[in-house]
């Protein structure tokens, strides 16, 4: 009995799928966590390549390559993948940042604790700012963009089509940069707050000497700060919602940039 194998040239096109689909899959936020198990990262590229593999395999080249030059391509449908997932993952970094600042400036600087997503040391309120964009994340179904943004990226930027002398590197630059503005965003109302804490208390020490300003600042710095925080939660909301909702434009400029 004769065993049909799969031509060549549709393993080739497969393989080219599964490595955008996997550097994605891999670049995600969340799914990007050392806490999720290899294995679901692998099973859940894989099949969402088997899914839409039918459906890319009009925009995938109809020609075989060399080991060289398949090489190449596949590297360069990974680092599409790594590129869309870098526009969502400066946000998760911009809430980080903001978080340390204002666990700087209201005196958790020695307080850190160990994050498991990135297996660094991050300051209390940079991990819990992290872990709230992560559940309006998830809330938001921003993940789905993502699985969307895979079947775009075939029409708009099919396999063997990456130009980076464009404006595609500018453009991650500038979203990179955004990212400390983000940052300030995020922590503006608590250091505006404790700013005018330490200036009345900076009067108070001039006024009464006697008074033990460096001990009353640590309790009063942490309480102004949790409740500005707790004030501010529909704006940081707003805020993130915001930023989300323009993944997808961002997906959409940069394939454009990329052709």
């Amino acid at each position: 009995m004769d065993i049909q194998l799969i031509p060549l040239q549709q393993f080739q096109n497969f393989l080219l799928c599964l490595s955008r689909v996997a550097a994605l899959v891999a670049a995600i936020p969340v799914f990007n966590s050392r806490q999720v198990p290899p294995q679901l990262k692998v099973g859940l590229a894989f099949a969402t390549a088997m899914i839409l593999f039918p459906l890319m395999a009009r925009y995938t080249p109809k020609t075989s390559f060399t080991l060289v030059d398949f090489g190449l391509l596949m590297v360069n449908e990974a680092l599409i993948g790594l590129m869309l997932g870098l526009i969502a993952q400066l946000i998760f970094t911009a809430v980080s940042f903001g978080g340390t600042i204002i666990g700087y400036q209201m005196g958790f600087a020695a307080a850190n604790i160990f994050d498991p997503q990135t297996t660094q040391q991050l300051s209390l309120m940079s991990q819990f700012q992290n872990v709230l964009a992560i559940l309006i994340f998830l809330a938001l179904d921003i993940h789905h963009i993502f699985f969307r943004a895979i079947v775009e990226s075939y029409i708009l930027l099919p396999p063997g089509h990456l130009d980076f002398s464009g404006d595609a590197v500018p453009m991650l630059m500038h979203l990179g940069s955004n990212m400390f503005l983000l940052g300030i965003k995020f922590s503006a109302p608590v250091l505006a707050l404790l700013l005018i804490s330490n200036m009345v208390l900076g009067i108070l020490a001039r006024v009464f000497p006697q008074l033990n300003v460096f001990m009353l600042s640590f309790p009063m710095n942490i309480g102004i700060a949790l409740l500005v925080i707790g004030l501010t939660l529909n704006m940081t909301l707003l805020i993130l919602r915001r930023e989300f909702d323009t993944i997808g434009t961002s997906f959409f400029q940069l394939l454009q940039l990329l052709r």
